[in-house]
């Protein structure tokens, strides 16, 4: 067969397994369904119902090799967890961490700009076929539709809906991501930022999001443990720093201490923090862990108290 002819039927490959999906169609996203009206979409590869547990991550397009970095660690540490990673599969941010959620084997949907058949940015033709067989591409725009500038905003409306919070990881003060960052805001979303350097400009949207409000993030447990119960719930355990079941005495130090603590009753996070001796972001850690290993359980008005404790359901 001529290389020609080996294109050609790539081509028609890809085109065959391109589907239309309507908001009253099997399989639509439901979240979705809060837009007005709702998309319709056009579809390479598949959506399932564990997508529902997603958080989009999105940054600039020019990055710097620390928020590189972080979002892929970020999308990685999720993405073991069973979280979708959606972004919007631009250069930088975007790709780093579609691309890390696929190395660390979880899903991820891109939201695109442009036609479902074309592929922008082109260096990312690989990762779309890499998406495609383990997530999925989506567009509201018909296949042939060039990624025009005016058709972002609606991209990024439509990644913000698709899930539960948005992460931007580096924006100037005027990028595109804090677009996102908005349309999650208005449709009840979580929004995260990760704080950069003062000095550079890719951190200055972040930190105005901070000062605006946005929840600090600098590992998953921050995002994790925003989530509401339920969906907390079904973050997966990797067993990687959690106690083991049939020897509890193992752990850290600061896992054991925590667990006797909580023992007996439920307590307030700011009380444990304070008897512990620890700081907030690494306690909060501690227990999203203790959380996903079945070792605690948050109840209601920030107090924690360990699995199996006599007033655990208090």
């Amino acid at each position: 067969m001529t290389l020609r002819g080996r294109r050609g039927t790539l081509a028609a490959a890809i085109t065959t397994t391109i589907r239309h999906l309507r908001s009253d169609d099997p399989g639509y996203p439901a979240r979705l369904g809060e837009l007005a009206p709702a998309p319709a979409l056009w579809l390479r590869g598949t959506l399932d119902d564990d997508d529902a547990l997603a958080i989009a991550i999105v940054g600039s397009r020019r990055a710097t090799p620390y928020g590189l970095e972080v979002a892929a660690r970020l999308a990685g540490d999720l993405a073991a967890r069973g979280v979708t990673i959606v972004s919007g599969f631009a250069r930088g941010i975007d790709s780093a961490a579609q691309r890390a959620a696929l190395d660390a084997g979880g899903r991820t949907i891109a939201v695109l700009g442009c036609g479902i058949d074309v592929v922008y940015p082109p260096e990312n033709t690989r990762l779309a076929d890499a998406v495609a067989a383990r997530g999925a591409l989506v567009t509201q725009f018909p296949p042939g539709t060039p990624p025009l500038p005016h058709h972002f905003p609606t991209r990024n409306r439509t990644l913000a809906a698709l899930a539960l919070g948005v992460v931007v990881v580096e924006a100037a003060e005027r990028s595109g991501s804090l677009s996102t960052a908005g349309f999650a805001a208005d449709l009840g979303r979580e929004v995260f930022a990760v704080p950069g350097k003062i000095t550079s400009p890719t951190s200055a949207g972040v930190h105005k999001l901070l000062r605006d409000g946005a929840r600090l993030v600098e590992s998953w447990t921050d995002v994790v443990q925003e989530l509401p119960d339920a969906w907390r719930r079904r973050v997966r355990d990797t067993g990687v720093a959690t106690i083991e079941a049939a020897q509890p005495s193992k752990g850290s130090d600061e896992e054991r201490m925590l667990r006797l603590l909580m023992r007996d009753e439920a307590q307030h996070i700011e009380r444990l923090i304070a008897r512990a001796g620890l700081d907030a972001a690494r306690a909060s850690a501690i227990l999203t862990g203790l959380e996903l290993g079945g070792w605690a359980r948050q109840l209601g008005g920030q107090r924690w108290i360990a699995a199996g404790a006599r007033s655990e359901g208090a």
